[in-house]
């Protein structure tokens, strides 16, 4: 190598200058550049440089920056060196080691030369590995710091090998796995050579007082631990454990210093899978050593704990947690090595359930894993899955035994008795809360160390809470005896603990906690599962004994504050799916829920009662949880229920909203009836509503004229009364129609007469529609310039955007939804400043009225013909786009979602020129306009422009335009999901596959493009310019908007889009795709956010080159437009494209091609690239001790047999 010594002083100058964030900015931006410079520069000038920077004469910082131009030079540039060059340059890189050979060299330094060995190599192949082995080993006799080296490369070797690494091609991976495969006959012993004379090296040195040698010599152990984990990976398990290497591992458990580090090369040797050849057997033992190791260190563990609990520290909780996920992974893959051993077994179940039921909340969720995994395996077997089911967090597949015992036939379930079962449940409905109950009459001896927020960042209480709830329905579906007598026994203690106690909020969680349990264990046992169907008559007496014993107990319940009312409408309502079966209780609950209705006071205005108006609407609520449940049993009490809700009506003690759920509930049950009875239902229902929905005075009042919302805003009660009435509407919609359990019942025949009868709410949607297309069509003119400018201070504050959808937009959790249940009937009155409540309430109308109104529109689309005949086109027009120049994102978004692609859908081809087309031209026309110039400023701005508004967010700056960017990205994404919808095969029938073409690549015969419009709604498109062109244009455009969900959503276009250009004479439509979109596609291939889809958009990219390429010009001349493309290599790939058929194989010549055109600078397919570059940290997440190092450095003493 040439000698560069000056411009390796420039190069250090550099580095320091880039480093230096006190240096002015030009500065360091032009060091960096020359930095650049020379790693792209001339390569025997770059090694040169870069092996004199990571010499011991040169700073820190600038010796690591040499290794990092060395590591850039092996794994990117060597294929420039000649082989002569090459293996100059590996003895050299090997000769490096001499230079950080030194007690006091950094740890940082001594790795990032064991990488770069190792991405030596890693390049140059097996035959270089096997010349550098001896030298290795001998280095490794000389003292503990080469000890240490050596052991640093053998661990990166397979790191780099097992991570996927698109640069390491599949051929030379394997090869260089072969060759440490056959080498591992001298590597495992070599390790466990490093880990028995260090060890014993750092406890003979400790002990004679020499603290630097012992610590140099445990630093060895730990190198070689970390080492002895990459091959667990990988490594045979029984040549782990033929060398001695788990035996080893499982000795250093017993020590601080070490044991994390041990139990890492436990966690991944537990993820292996039983092999099927010949070493299953040398496998299966190895694996019960590893069982025994673990229930040994568990078994110690254990009996500490139970003896003085207090005594244990926190490292040592950290380590038996790791110990727990290590049984946990073991049992969960290989468990056929001990249940055939019924003691063992056992022994391992009860330790298990010690971790379960322990304080320490860590170890219960490891242990919850394992139960998951384990009540699983029944279910699974029952429906001819494999032995173990999987947990997302820990927990895996078991392997395939050969020849399997009975025991193993049966599984691991066979040891599980009720004792266990019930011991679970126990624990399970304890840990329902956040937090300790304050009562201590029904706590337990130990309190409990329960969720805490910051237990896993990962997941949150609602997740650890429905495993929990997840592992008592297991439980109860396979020990439904079990589950329903230690679910009765727990609620009993809990509510004869507060019959006469007062009841604070913590207990009121905890009672509200039960009946999540209750319910669980109620739908697994009542679901309609064959098991209970097919159970014993005597079980079912039981069962049944058991909740008769509940509900009565319920039913007697006397409470009337609302936070206990509310509770005890869901204990009720927890008992639906048990009245399913056993309905003569019905009428009782039924009456309990309007007895609990009625005790709660009836106040509209005073805040004071507003926890009261919750509780009744939530009591309403519990009516439509019992109807679904139930199902067919509440049949008989609909007259009484009707009676009941016309009574409390006449009465005025039911308000409207109370009544719509009410009316919810009704439509349920109905449904269980089928059509006839839903239509008796919605007539007697909705006839009082027509009456005064279909008046005109109010209409004319207050729908004619600008002016005329502001007036109706100023009536609540009108205004309500509206709103109640557009809500149900969308009630009876969502409610209405046939279930797929009365198909079931009525049999197959029933199936065609149902199908050919009108939707139930067919024949109201000729009086619901028109008015509320006349409010819809008001509330949008809201927003329109000449009308916003007449509006009160009140209605234009009440436009701005709320704080719940805020929080939502900037992903953070919100309590703020109080009102939203007292808005429902009335204007809020808290006590705010003056003006405020008016406006909220306001705000929640036009909000309210939206949502709703939209539903309704769409999912009457949703009946078909029916929707589309029953109401004049120009008028939904008007009333949908006739201001949606004015739309907010956020409105626009949702008018999408919830309108327009329902209309789409469910459009006859009939009908589309007379509805889509007045609908879709100016929607697509202002969303490409309004999203190309939000997506400009946000691009070259670096913030977008929106027309949303968010009231006063004064010094919020940072959080405004989150949210903008938020709103800009969720309506880009709902566009795109109308073009796809547009290109859906469903509404695109007509359009053949390209596989129809078969292998010639061409089309015989081209259509004309209106051959397609019958049967293809892009083709209809196509045939109308103004929607063409603005689909057309966001179809190109979303590839430069670096949003990969939306190009994801947009690409089913672009692909029926280039179809119809193929298959089609179209000049103008086959000049778009092969110029406009062609380059479109290769220039999102620059963006890194469209990385995801690169693959779909090199699909996209071939069926336009080899269908178009040979009718028009333009794909090749943007190939050769490219920055680095030549005529050559295009006619080589054009020669390697017509010698292969295979759509994957042209999609990756393509690939090649654009690399090769582009330099590399197509980021999307880079960035699929694992490229792994080695740094302190491995590629794959490891513990937080797996690096050693600075903390042995660090330490005074070393953490040895008599050390902490």
């Amino acid at each position: 190598m040439d000698d560069c010594s000056g411009t390796a002083t420039t190069v250090a100058q550099a580095i320091a200058a880039a480093l230096d964030w006190s240096s002015p900015p030009d500065a360091r931006k032009a060091a960096v550049d020359y930095l650049e410079s020379v790693k792209s520069g001339d390569i025997r000038t770059l090694a040169s440089t870069s092996l004199i920077l990571v010499r011991r004469n040169w700073p820190s910082e600038i010796r690591l920056h040499g290794f990092k131009l060395l590591q850039h030079l092996v794994r990117f540039r060597w294929d420039e060196f000649n082989i002569t060059e090459r293996r100059e340059f590996a003895n050299l890189t090997i000769n490096i080691v001499s230079e950080v050979v030194n007690p006091h060299e950094e740890w940082a330094l001594k790795s990032q030369t064991a990488a770069l060995v190792a991405e030596v190599v890693r390049r140059e192949g097996v035959a270089l590995w096997r010349e550098l082995l001896p030298t290795l080993v001998s280095l490794s006799i000389k003292g503990p710091i080469e000890a240490e080296l050596v052991a640093m490369v053998l661990r990166w070797l397979p790191e780099d090998i097992t991570v996927h690494n698109e640069d390491l091609e599949g051929d030379r991976r394997r090869v260089l796995l072969r060759g440490l495969t056959e080498s591992l006959t001298e590597i495992l012993p070599l390790l466990y050579t490093l880990l028995e004379k260090h060890f014993g090296a750092a406890l003979s040195e400790f002990a004679g007082q020499q603290l630097d040698a012992a610590k140099q010599h445990a630093s060895t152990v730990i190198a070689s631990l970390n080492a002895v984990n990459a091959y667990a990976e990988w490594a045979p398990v029984p040549d782990l454990a033929k060398y001695g290497l788990i035996h080893g591992c499982g000795s250093l458990l017993q020590y601080n210093e070490f044991r994390l580090h041990a139990c890492e090369f436990f966690k991944f040797i537990c993820q292996r899978k039983r092999p099927t050849d010949a070493t299953a057997v040398e496998f299966d033992s190895a694996m019960t050593m590893i069982f025994q190791i673990l229930m040994n260190m568990s078994r110690e563990f254990l009996s500490r704990s139970r003896a003085n609990f207090t005594a244990i520290d926190e490292t040592e909780f950290e380590f038996v947690e790791c110990i727990c996920e290590c049984m946990v992974t073991l049992a969960s893959s290989n468990m056929q090595c001990i249940t055939g051993d019924g003691t063992t077994t056992t022994q391992f179940l009860q330790q298990m359930l010690e971790y379960y039921q322990h304080v320490k909340f860590g170890l219960h969720f490891q242990a919850l894993l394992f139960w998951l995994a384990i009540m699983r395996e029944p279910l699974s077997k029952a429906k001819g899955g494999g032995q173990i089911g999987r947990d997302n967090s820990a927990v895996g597949n078991s392997g395939v035994c050969s020849r399997p015992t009975e025991k193993e036939k049966k599984g691991v379930s066979a040891f599980i008795n009720d004792d266990i079962c019930a011991a679970i449940l126990d624990i399970s409905f304890q840990r329902m809360l956040k937090k300790n109950p304050s009562a201590t009459n029904i706590s337990t001896s130990k309190a409990f160390e329960l969720w805490d927020d910051e237990f896993d960042s990962r997941t949150d209480f609602s997740q650890y809470r429905s495993r929990l709830l997840e592992l008592i329905r297991l439980v109860a579906v396979q020990k439904p005896l079990v589950a329903a007598t230690r679910v009765s026994e727990r609620i009993n203690l809990i509510l004869k603990s507060y019959v006469h106690a007062s009841v604070s909020a913590q207990d009121v969680a905890l009672i509200e906690s039960m009946q999540l349990g209750l319910e669980t264990v109620v739908v697994a046992i009542f679901d309609g599962s064959a098991e209970f169907l097919s159970s014993a008559a005597e079980s079912k007496f039981q069962l049944c004994t058991i909740f008769e014993a509940m509900l009565q107990q319920f039913l007697s319940l006397c409470w009337t504050e609302p936070a206990l009312a509310v509770i005890l409408g869901k204990y009720l309502d927890a008992m639906g799916p048990f009245l399913k079966y056993y309905p003569d209780s019905v009428a009782s609950v039924v009456n309990k829920l309007f007895e609990l209705l009625t005790s709660l006071p009836f106040v509209i205005k005073d805040p004071s009662f507003n926890n009261a108006r919750h509780a009744r609407l939530q009591i309403c609520t519990s009516f439509i949880r019992i109807a679904k449940a139930a199902e067919r049993s509440l049949l008989p009490h609909m007259k009484g229920i009707a009676d009941t809700m016309a009574y409390l009506q006449g009465e005025g003690h039911l308000l409207r909203g109370e009544h719509n759920l009410l009316g919810e509930a009704f439509l349920i049950m109905a449904s269980s009836a089928g059509i006839q009875q839903q239509q008796e239902v919605l007539a007697w229902l909705l006839e009082p509503l027509s009456k005064q929905w279909t008046q005109s005075e109010w209409q004319n009042a207050f729908l004619s004229d600008p002016a005329g919302l502001t007036r109706l805003c100023s009536d609540p009660q009108l205004m309500w009364s509206i709103y109640h009435t557009v809500t149900f509407f969308e009630k009876a919609l969502k409610r209405s129609g046939i279930k797929k359990s009365v198909l079931n019942l009525q049999g197959s025949s029933a199936v065609t007469d149902v199908s050919t009868q009108p939707h139930p709410m067919s024949s109201h949607l000729s009086w619901m529609l028109p008015p509320l297309l006349r409010l819809i069509r008001s509330i949008h003119s809201l927003w329109s310039q000449p009308i916003t400018q007449t509006l009160t201070s009140e209605i234009r504050a009440a436009k701005a955007m709320n704080h719940v959808e805020q929080a939502s937009l900037l992903g953070e959790s919100n309590k703020l939804f109080k009102g939203l249940f007292t808005s429902a009937d009335g204007p809020q009155s808290d006590t705010m400043r003056e003006g405020e409540s008016s406006e909220n309430d306001i705000r929640n109308w036009l909000k309210g009225i939206r949502d709703s109104g939209y539903n309704v529109i769409g999912l009457s689309a949703t009946t078909g013909d029916t929707f589309f005949r029953c109401i004049d086109s120009h008028s939904v027009a008007l009333a949908l786009v006739e201001n949606v120049q004015s739309m907010e994102f956020r409105h626009l978004r949702q008018l999408i979602h919830l309108v327009i692609i329902p209309m789409v859908k469910f459009c006859n081809p009939n009908l589309w020129e007379v509805w889509l087309e007045n609908i879709l031209h100016p929607l697509l026309l202002h969303c490409h306009q309004a999203l190309a110039c939000s997506w400009s400023s946000l691009l070259l701005d670096g913030r977008a422009k929106v027309p949303d508004t968010f009231g006063n967010l004064s010094g919020l700056e940072l959080k405004v335009e989150v949210m903008e960017e938020k709103l800009l990205r969720d309506l880009t994404r709902e566009v795109c999901s109308l073009l796809s919808v547009l290109a859906s095969p469903p509404l695109n029938s007509g359009l053949p596959s390209l596989e129809h073409l078969g292998p010639t690549n061409r089309v015989d015969s081209l259509k004309e493009l209106n051959a397609f419009v019958p049967n293809s709604m892009v083709g209809f498109l196509m045939m109308h310019k103004g929607l063409a062109l603005h689909a057309l244009k966001i179809g190109i455009d979303v590839f430069a908007w670096t949003d990969g969900e939306a190009v994801t959503k947009a690409i089913p276009f672009c692909g029926a889009i280039i179809l119809l250009a193929i298959m089609t004479n179209s000049v103008e439509l086959r000049e778009f795709v092969a110029k406009d979109l062609f380059l479109a596609l290769v220039k999102g291939l620059t963006l890194e956010s469209n990385a995801v889809t690169s693959s779909d958009i090199l699909g996209l990219c071939r069926e336009i080159y080899v269908y178009l390429a040979d009718r028009d010009p333009a794909p090749r001349q943007v190939l050769l437009s490219l920055p680095s493309s030549t005529r050559d290599d295009l006619l080589a790939f054009e020669d390697a494209l017509a010698k292969t058929s295979s759509p994957k194989e042209q999609k990756q010549l393509f690939k090649s091609l654009l690399l090769l055109a582009t330099g590399n600078k197509l980021r999307a397919l880079a960035a699929l690239k694992s490229t792994n570059i080695i740094t302190n940290v491995t590629g794959r997440s490891r513990s937080s001790t797996s690096t050693s190092g600075p903390n042995i450095e660090e330490d005074d003493t070393i953490g040895l047999a008599a050390i902490t």
